[in-house]
């Protein structure tokens, strides 16, 4: 991110715009929305900009621009249309102290203006840092269809009352009176009464939820899916955008976490095969304190909770203390690894099963049914295979697996950093060691990538 957005307070302050044509009235048109004591420097000006002039909405100084003009200027538009002309000017606005914005010359730009959805005193602000104009104004267009115009009004009255809200607690107490009041009961009054039902319905909604007893606390189990955040479920994102905590495993991308409130509490209770962790009773004794201080929780799973994720042993840990849940399922690795090696988990004719196995559990390397998973056409995706491959490898070949099976790698399934590595069972290890594996891999017995490269390159070209 190379722009940080911020709100700029410029109420009574001077923004000084130097030009008068079509390129100034565009600013204008924005500007002009603000309560910014605003200048027009320029020797012609549109009749448009004569207008608002006469109408007191802006000061026009009819020559060019000159040392002295942005003295005390918070910000300063070069809009002449002339580029000389825009240089010119921009170093008078310098070095008078003023932020600098070109129109059409993001390098030489301090600060750039977004496209902007007005919901007074709600405003959203859209940037694509000059990448992509079209794009800001789609958005723009998308979002000013799901915002109300009433929404502002609502806004201006909620703001009056603030102060009264503060009986309840901070926290989702608080946020549950918001929510009824812009959701439910403010459109509803605003519709009925207009202006003048507000004040009165948020008086009697801040009497309902003071008297409401407060909520219990709920958890959702929710699967994040293996890393690319357009893989989440609807259900997942409602999830994570209602949780007062967040508690993460290891293997969730920062994305993923970036969709959580920025006010939840995010705690990391990470665990690593092999390596350090959080043990798994401590982190149910963390989940059940936090569901009984009434918050909403959002147990956050990397893929499905309900694959090797040890969910029994949370949901034990909720039922005993008489916590209500819901599991949320995400897609697991195994389901997005395959499809981005242009293959298909079953196939009529080779396998009409799957097996889902783990490379190690909580005893160590976890034993199956080799005898079973050697014979051909069986396809298997091995959780958690790393440390464990040379083990695996042994086993399948001890029980007479051809070595020539096909076996595929996936790194960092859905990630940007995704890698697949096709290989065999007989060379299943070195291969592994040998790729030097940073990341969570799937490894794919019975399996190769439909030709890996050609797959991977179909789909950058429609991504």
């Amino acid at each position: 991110m190379q722009h940080f957005p911020i709100f700029m307070a410029v109420a009574g302050r001077r923004i000084v715009l130097s030009g008068g044509g079509d390129a100034a009235m565009a600013k204008l048109r924005l500007l002009m929305k603000t309560e910014a004591r605003l200048t027009v420097v320029a020797a012609d000006i549109t009749p448009e900009i004569e207008r608002w002039a006469a109408q007191g909405k802006l000061r026009v100084i009819r020559r060019a621009m000159d040392k002295g003009d942005t003295i005390c200027a918070a910000l300063f538009y070069a809009a002449n249309e002339d580029a000389a002309e825009d240089a010119r000017v921009a170093a008078i606005a310098h070095a008078e102290g003023a932020l600098v914005n070109i129109v059409d010359n993001l390098h030489d730009s301090q600060f750039i203006t977004p496209a902007i959805v007005d919901r007074d005193p709600v405003t959203v602000a859209i940037g694509t840092e000059g990448a992509a104009p079209v794009l800001a104004r789609a958005i723009k267009a998308d979002i000013e269809a799901r915002l109300p115009q009433s929404l502002g009004i609502l806004a201006r009255i909620g703001k009056t009352f603030r102060h009264a809200v503060e009986v309840l607690p901070m926290g989702r107490r608080r946020r549950d009176f918001w929510a009824d009041f812009y959701f439910n009961a403010g459109p509803k009054a605003f519709g009925d009464k207009g202006a003048a039902g507000v004040i009165p319905t948020l008086e009697t909604l801040l009497d309902a939820h003071i008297a409401a007893t407060q909520k219990a606390g709920h958890v959702d189990l929710v699967g994040a899916g293996p890393g690319d955040p357009e893989l989440l479920t609807l259900k997942a994102r409602n999830a994570l955008d209602k949780a007062d905590v967040v508690i993460h495993d290891r293997l969730v991308t920062p994305e993923i976490l970036e969709l959580a409130r920025r006010e939840a509490i995010i705690i990391d209770a990470g665990k690593e095969g092999f390596g350090a962790s959080m043990a798994q009773s401590d982190i149910d004794a963390l989940i059940v304190a936090h569901a009984q201080d009434g918050h909403h929780v959002v147990r956050l799973k990397a893929g499905d909770p309900t694959v090797f994720g040890r969910l029994d042993e949370e949901i034990a840990a909720l039922e005993s203390a008489d916590i209500s849940y819901q599991v949320i399922p995400g897609i697991t690795a195994a389901s997005a690894a395959v499809a981005n090696i242009g293959q298909s988990l079953t196939k009529r004719g080779r396998n009409s099963a799957v097996r889902l196995i783990t490379g190690h559990d909580t005893k160590g390397y976890a034993d199956h049914d080799w005898r079973a998973l050697a014979q051909s056409g069986e396809v298997a995706a091995i959780y958690m295979g790393k440390k464990s491959a040379r083990f695996i490898q042994g086993r399948l070949l001890m029980h007479g697996a051809d070595p020539c099976t096909p076996v595929t790698i996936i790194e960092n399934v859905s990630r940007a950093d995704q890698r697949i590595i096709a290989t065999t069972l007989a060379d299943m290890e070195p291969t592994m060691t040998q790729a030097n594996l940073t990341g969570p891999a799937i490894t794919f017995l019975g399996l190769a990538p439909r030709d890996a490269a050609a797959y991977a390159n179909q789909r950058k070209e429609f991504a």
